[in-house]
């Protein structure tokens, strides 16, 4: 009987933990293992003209090296990319959970990178139609509405990364 009632509380428990945790907006299986030194690509915000890629480093205190590179130097942002820490990134906040990217390792199998995109939920509609049916933008109108300081909020993503699970021991 004890332990019955123990089991459903903890099923319970791990159902309200997991409610808790906001559902991403995009759904994916964890990448292939890794090899410690291959650099990887995790994924592509083509509005930020940024590409998120990493690589299993083999050092304990450091495991996992991350960065946000450009995609090309050409490329003209339509959003920023920023810190996920640095802008205190909550649903209370406007931020809705974009992607959760999961990576494990190839030498480690119990440890793998987890690397969160959240977006932020900005208002923006489209042009409204034209007398033709077309939705188009004067530039004359978007220098005026940008004058007046009317210009609507800038898209955001924000990425934080953490390494999860047990470390390995070097053998040696």
């Amino acid at each position: 009987m004890l332990r019955s009632i123990l089991l459903c509380t903890g099923l319970l428990l791990a159902t309200a933990a997991s409610a808790a945790d906001p559902k991403p907006e995009i759904q994916r299986q964890p990448a292939p293992p890794q090899a410690v030194g291959a650099t990887h690509t995790l994924r592509t915000i083509p509005e930020a003209c940024a590409r998120l890629e990493g690589r299993f480093t083999g050092d304990q205190v450091k495991p996992y090296a991350f960065a946000a590179v450009p995609t090309s130097a050409r490329c003209q942002p339509r959003a920023r990319l920023v810190d996920a820490e640095a802008s205190k990134v909550s649903v209370a906040n406007g931020w809705l959970l974009n992607d959760v990217i999961r990576v494990p390792s190839a030498s480690c199998p119990s440890q793998q990178a987890v690397v969160r995109v959240w977006r932020h939920a900005s208002p923006a509609a489209p042009p409204k139609l034209d007398a033709q049916g077309r939705s188009r933008i004067y530039l004359k109108d978007q220098l005026e509405t940008a004058r007046q300081g009317q210009l609507g909020a800038i898209p955001m993503f924000a990425v934080a990364m953490a390494v999860e699970g047990q470390a390995c021991k070097k053998p040696g």
